[in-house]
């Protein structure tokens, strides 16, 4: 029987540890941050940080990377799928992840995102509640996205004054969608998220899981040299498209100036500071503000 982690009350909260907008203490990092496990031809790799909703963190970031590869070379898995344990997707980058220690090399979701996209397996996402800032990007990265009609997306980075570091909404919404998701930095519900490109399947909220499972058997039992083959097909047109070099705009020295003048680095620390001084309520009406 495991334990329901108990909300404390903001006067017995200790200072120096985190807590959740609900209270909750946050969890250290763990190897269980990230679980694997193969089904019937279905690798689920499920983010485990229910508490912070799955955010991202260096933990978070590794464990993927280490469980995308061991999908990759598993050779009872003929298809992968991506989810969020509780009641969110992923939301986002910690705001107060722990520090990394210094024996463990820099992990990189790009690096881990584009695994998904070099891999020959189909990989599905599988999204329910929150999907925001990299959760929004790692799903529009899989292969196909199934959401759940509770399921919010956006790619709100703009409000903390920088640009999407994985930049993928272009390649699936075309220019008009992408400015206005990049743009606007607002949240919007599966609905709108289908109708701009990022989700394929809209279905209730309580059969999510079925759904997924039923769509990635469905893959299962199609031929698997031809689908790796038309997946590889569909991700060759966008890279001669320019694909690449639009997902690695870092590469191009004007671009990455200007994306670098352009991040106010003033602005995220002020939103820091008031979360650790203010608590969440505070640091929400800061970010969701509007400016003029």
């Amino acid at each position: 029987m495991t334990n329901t982690p108990r909300a404390i009350p903001e006067s017995e909260r200790e200072p120096g540890k985190r807590y959740t907008p609900e209270g909750f203490e946050v969890p250290a990092p763990s190897e269980n941050d990230v679980l694997y496990e193969v089904r019937e031809g279905v690798a689920w790799i499920t983010f485990n940080r229910p508490l912070v909703l799955n955010a991202v963190d260096w933990s978070l970031t590794l464990r993927f990377g280490e469980a995308l590869e061991r999908a990759e070379a598993d050779e009872s898995a003929r298809v992968v799928v991506v989810r969020g344990a509780g009641r969110a997707f992923c939301a986002g980058g910690d705001l107060q992840a722990a520090p990394r220690p210094d024996d463990i090399p820099a992990p990189n979701m790009i690096d881990n995102v584009m695994r998904i996209w070099q891999m020959q397996k189909p990989v599905i996402a599988s999204v329910r509640g929150h999907a925001v800032g990299q959760g929004c990007e790692i799903a529009g990265m899989c292969d196909l996205t199934i959401a759940a009609e509770d399921a919010k997306f956006g790619e709100i980075q703009i409000r903390h004054g920088f640009p999407p570091p994985i930049l993928i909404v272009p390649f699936l919404t075309g220019p008009k969608g992408a400015k206005e998701i990049l743009m606007t930095g607002e949240v919007f519900g599966a609905q709108d998220a289908q109708r701009l490109g990022l989700v394929n399947r809209i279905v209730p909220t309580e059969s999510l899981d079925a759904e997924t499972e039923a769509l990635a058997k469905r893959l299962v039992s199609l031929p698997q040299t031809a689908l790796a083959l038309t997946k590889m097909l569909v991700n060759r047109v966008h890279e001669i498209g320019g694909f690449r070099e639009g997902f690695n705009y870092r590469d191009d020295p004007v671009l990455f100036a200007l994306a670098a003048s352009t991040r106010d680095d003033k602005v995220a620390a002020e939103r820091l500071a008031t979360l650790r001084e203010q608590g969440w309520d505070a640091f929400k009406k800061t970010r969701d503000a509007s400016h003029t």
